[in-house]
């Protein structure tokens, strides 16, 4: 029976008055979190880097003398012998990646500019478009400057990716300050990686000492499982990009379609983006094929269905759809709604989410069937 005390209705004052605060007074108190995720930026984008780089640097210390103690020479070395090779490996990747698809995205661009005009006309003129127009129409297609048009608009989306880009960069103050929050954002990560078991202990006892053990035990599972979450779908994610990247080049080889290389790279870029990225590059990659021949574009699309079928009936359930134990269905439910909340990093970041929810309340709905089935059978 609840007792009726000051201290409860000190609280319950307490708790109303804040809730009266954040009706009347929303638009200063999200401007306040607004400022304060702007300042805590640095942390989260070194939080990030140093997640992603510590998978690197674990695989290397599982490799590099891990039977070695650490009060030895080679012991003490392992971490920042480590840190460094996963640093490296990874600016490596990156830069590998945009290597590979930028300069011939750019030549593909150009080439369409050169390339589409003349294709037009001729297609205005060839017998069948001359039977399913008529003249007048024909006459006047004819007579457009096509060139000036695409001019016009490759300017327009020019002009306004600019203006995207000059709205972002205004959102902060100078480039000095963007320097500086990813130079702040490295030292982090590298402060992370460098001394994470500490920080973990520190976390964890900050926890236990000032959070009842109930809620505390809580917590150390609910990071427990997004942690497991997250890095499974990280690692399944690139794997199954990494395999979907060289099927498409080595089949593009054999096939004999152009770009292999950059095209394959790109599908395999976008295949981290969960359901629909590997769709993405392959519409870039046709887009880039067509103008060298309409016939091997048309051919690839095909070869590109053909390899999702494969990939997505053998290689994605395999490498990551039992990995993070989340069903098909709900992984189309976590993109489709981190998308409409968030974009491309919504849509990346919902479905390791979505897993941990997932498992969390599969395995609490496991633990009351299980109290439920003990306790009937004590009755009986």
């Amino acid at each position: 029976m609840n007792i009726i005390t000051w201290k409860n209705c000190f609280r319950v004052a307490v708790t109303v008055f804040l809730l009266f605060l954040c009706i009347f007074y929303w638009s200063g108190i999200s401007a306040v979190i607004s400022a304060a995720f702007s300042a805590l930026s640095p942390l989260f984008a070194g939080l990030a880097i140093a997640y992603v780089i510590n998978m690197l640097m674990s695989f290397f210390e599982r490799h590099y003398f891990p039977k070695k103690d650490r009060s030895t020479f080679i012991g003490k070395t392992r971490r920042p012998l480590c840190m460094v090779g996963a640093i490296v490996t990874f600016i490596i990747i990156i830069g590998a990646v945009v290597y590979l698809i930028v300069p011939e995205l750019f030549l593909c661009v150009k080439f369409l500019v050169s390339e589409i005009p003349p294709l037009i006309m001729k297609a205005l003129k060839s017998q069948w478009i001359r039977e399913l127009l008529p003249a007048d129409i024909i006459a006047q297609l004819l007579s457009i400057d096509w060139m000036a048009h695409i001019t016009t608009i490759i300017n327009t989306v020019g002009a306004g990716i600019g203006g995207a880009v000059n709205v972002v960069v205004s959102a902060v103050s100078s480039v000095i300050s963007i320097v500086i929050t990813v130079f702040l954002s490295v030292i982090f990560s590298v402060y992370l990686l460098y001394s994470k078991e500490k920080l973990i202990s520190q976390a964890r006892r900050i926890t236990v000492g000032y959070l009842p053990r109930k809620i505390s035990s809580k917590l150390a599972e609910v990071f427990h499982v997004l942690n497991d979450s997250f890095h499974k779908y990280i690692v399944g994610q690139c794997t199954e990009a990494l395999i979907l990247g060289v099927l498409c080049t080595l089949g593009m080889l054999i096939f004999r379609f152009p770009y292999s290389g950059m095209i394959g790279a790109l599908i395999g870029f976008t295949a981290l983006i969960p359901v629909a990225g590997a769709y993405i590059g392959a519409i870039v990659g046709a887009v880039m094929i067509l103008t060298e021949s309409p016939v091997k574009a048309l051919l690839f699309i095909v070869f590109i269905l053909v390899l999702q079928q494969l990939e997505g009936n053998l290689i994605y359930p395999r490498v990551v759809g039992g990995s993070i134990g989340l069903p098909a269905i709900w992984v189309l439910a976590a993109v489709t709604v981190g998308g409409a909340l968030m974009g491309i990093l919504g849509i990346i970041l919902s479905v390791p989410i979505a897993a941990t929810v997932y498992r969390l309340i599969k395995e609490a709905l496991n633990r009351r069937e299980k109290l439920s089935e003990d306790s009937i059978a004590e009755n009986v």
